[in-house]
């Protein structure tokens, strides 16, 4: 019999796949010395990856009747701005991190000024790609994506998240701080990728709002189960050197309430967000396979 992590495995390897065949057609074409650059993308995006975000994108873009390549686009752009916050998030100015996903960070293989360049040219090409008319014919939803995605980068989502990160080292957070950080961090990305189908499908408001408590309810169970690969995890299995939260001071709900009560946090909230797909019946089985994949995953 298959199990759940092999269904998963398997959905998210067969979307990975178009996206990155996407994401190699997006890339810009250099003329000149401006191929560092491009070469740093292209080794950002394909370093490999679980591509849940863009996963999150395909799916609720078919519950929505969404297009493929419509779909395909804004999963590609997703990407984008996700390697972005990678690429800087490595940096020896924020968390400085030699690996990713089992390679080199790319200040470490290429040098720390093509890294900035490399995260800054994904984060304008994601817009790029979501502003094209090949991403959907109507103006107004181009507009409300980028609008969007805008909010969930900025101070009051990944940048002020990150911001709130760097300056949390050694401090007394409680749960409250501790939640809203992680919502801002890692959360806002992983909603716009939910609610990216139901903006594209012009879905009605009682399914977004659905498809967004999904996102939200898994996105911080996916944070949860993050922290604790952190410290429980080796860096041969996550990709990535571990126990750097703990060196740093940095409060999580792990170290707040014990990795006990943190995994039975992260399991009531993909509970919670199963019973957000409920309105959708069997068209969401992928993301109830992606919900469980979340908080059994091991990498």
């Amino acid at each position: 019999m298959i199990n759940n992590n092999d269904l998963a495995k398997a959905a998210l390897a067969k979307a990975a796949a178009q996206v990155e065949e996407k994401l190699l057609k997006l890339l810009p074409k250099a003329v000149d010395l401006e191929q560092q650059v491009i070469d740093a993308m292209t080794y950002a995006l394909m370093v490999g990856g679980k591509r849940i975000r863009p996963f999150l994108v395909m799916e609720s873009a078919n519950l929505f009747g969404v297009g493929k390549n419509s779909a395909l686009r804004v999963a590609a752009a997703v990407e984008c701005v996700h390697t972005y916050s990678l690429i800087h998030d490595d940096l020896p100015c924020m968390d400085d991190d030699d690996m990713r996903r089992g390679q080199p960070s790319v200040h470490k293989k290429f040098d720390e000024a093509t890294a900035v360049l490399a995260g800054d040219a994904l984060l304008t090409l994601a817009f790029e790609i979501l502003a094209h008319e090949e991403t959907h014919s109507d103006g107004r939803v181009r507009c409300e994506l980028i609008s969007y995605l805008a909010k969930a980068l900025g101070v009051n989502g990944m940048v002020g998240g990150q911001m709130f990160d760097l300056l949390a080292e050694n401090q007394d957070l409680d749960k409250v701080r501790i939640t809203r950080l992680q919502r801002m961090k890692t959360g806002e990305l992983i909603i716009f990728s939910g609610k990216a189908g139901a903006i594209l499908g012009k879905g009605e408001e009682r399914r977004r709002q659905a498809i967004k408590g999904y996102s939200h309810d898994m996105g911080l169970a996916f944070q949860i189960i993050d922290d604790l690969l952190d410290e429980e995890g080796s860096t041969e299995e996550i990709g990535k050197t571990t126990g750097k939260d703990a060196a740093a001071g940095k409060a999580t709900l792990v170290s707040l309430s014990g990795p006990e009560k943190a995994r039975m946090q992260a399991e009531m909230l993909i509970n919670q967000a199963l019973r957000h797909l409920d309105v959708f019946g069997e068209k969401a089985e992928n993301l109830r396979i992606l919900a469980k994949f979340i908080i059994n995953r091991r990498r």
